[in-house]
């Protein structure tokens, strides 16, 4: 019998995932965007039907699911993401998690470790939510999402990555996780691993943002899959260009490791806060970081280069429906 994941309408079985993205956003906000709602007012129905647009535009393309890892310091909107699912049948799996120390909300569990164990804390909120869903919206999420600084795992992360370990290893929850400047993807697999995660079910995320194929390896020895999921994100974020990015990947499919891979995006369709001002420069760099960059520019060099469709198939829907334990 095949493992159940929680989307935001509900529960679903892993072998009916289908197609799928294992890193987008539909919204997000860095921390502080809160205090800028007089300029940057949240428009839900804007919000919507661009997620709306997006969805179609996906689906267009035969993805059935998006994995949308939004921490929930960072503007994670369950419902929102409902209305969405619900409006154009994609399937959305949504997370708990907070993000990484340097860009996230570190201040509120900091000040409670002043008075008590926020690790217990972090792995109550974990528990609560997947088993009896986000605040009052009976909402899901299907994965934990963590994430760790550049060149190093603080402290602070180290309760986040601990008490995921212990909450997957309860529930089997999947772990989708953030590397910073695409570092620390041994370290991350390392620590939940020794924690009791099972690496059958982690995905370290961002490593695409390192082109060190040996750095790859030494990641995949631990048994995780990870995700070259930046695609379309170049020289912004210190990201490598996406040339380098399919030429590691393209080298990892040749070596066998096809069958630990997944990719995306990390798009954000709707930022919360004030609209950004981006430079010629910038948005130039940016014109292809969309949800539908892959099947548009880069699996074309993919196919070039000898990759089958039935490797892309394993990428897209088995490798997906695997870390969900189908």
């Amino acid at each position: 019998m095949t493992n159940m994941v929680n989307t935001v309408t509900g529960p679903v079985p892993a072998s009916d995932l289908g197609k799928t993205l294992m890193h987008e956003h539909f919204v997000f906000g860095y921390p502080g965007y809160q205090g800028d709602v007089t300029l940057g007012a949240f428009d839900h129905e804007e919000a919507l039907n661009i997620g709306i647009g997006v969805a179609e535009r996906l689906l267009a393309h035969g993805v059935k699911t998006v994995v949308d890892p939004t921490p929930n310091d960072c503007g994670r909107n369950p419902e929102l993401l409902r209305e969405i699912s619900e409006r154009t049948g994609l399937q959305i799996i949504c997370a708990t998690g907070y993000y990484y120390e340097g860009e996230g909300a570190p201040a509120y569990f900091k000040l409670r470790a002043g008075f008590g164990d926020i690790g217990e804390e972090v792995y109550e909120m974990f528990m609560t939510e997947i088993t009896r869903g986000i605040a009052k919206t009976g909402i899901k999420p299907g994965v934990i999402k963590l994430g760790s600084s550049r060149g190093v795992i603080t402290d602070y992360e180290q309760v986040f990555f601990r008490a995921a370990a212990r909450a997957q290893k309860e529930t089997g929850i999947t772990i989708v996780t953030h590397t910073q400047d695409g570092t620390m993807g041994p370290d991350q697999a390392d620590l939940l691993i020794s924690e009791g995660g099972n690496p059958d079910r982690i995905v370290i995320g961002h490593m695409d943002g390192n082109t060190d194929v040996a750095y790859h390896h030494e990641t995949l020895k631990r048994g995780v899959t990870i995700g070259f999921d930046r695609f379309g994100l170049q020289i912004v974020n210190n990201c490598p260009m996406d040339y380098l990015r399919e030429t590691v990947l393209i080298g990892l499919i040749g070596i066998g490791y096809g069958h630990k891979v997944v990719l995306s995006h990390d798009s954000v369709n709707c930022w919360c806060g004030r609209p950004f001002k981006m430079s010629e420069q910038a948005a130039a760099l940016l014109s292809t970081w969309n949800p539908t960059h892959i099947f548009d520019d880069v699996l074309p060099v993919l196919e070039k280069a000898g990759i089958t469709e039935a490797q892309l198939r394993q990428i897209f829907e088995e490798n997906p429906r695997s870390v969900f334990g189908g």
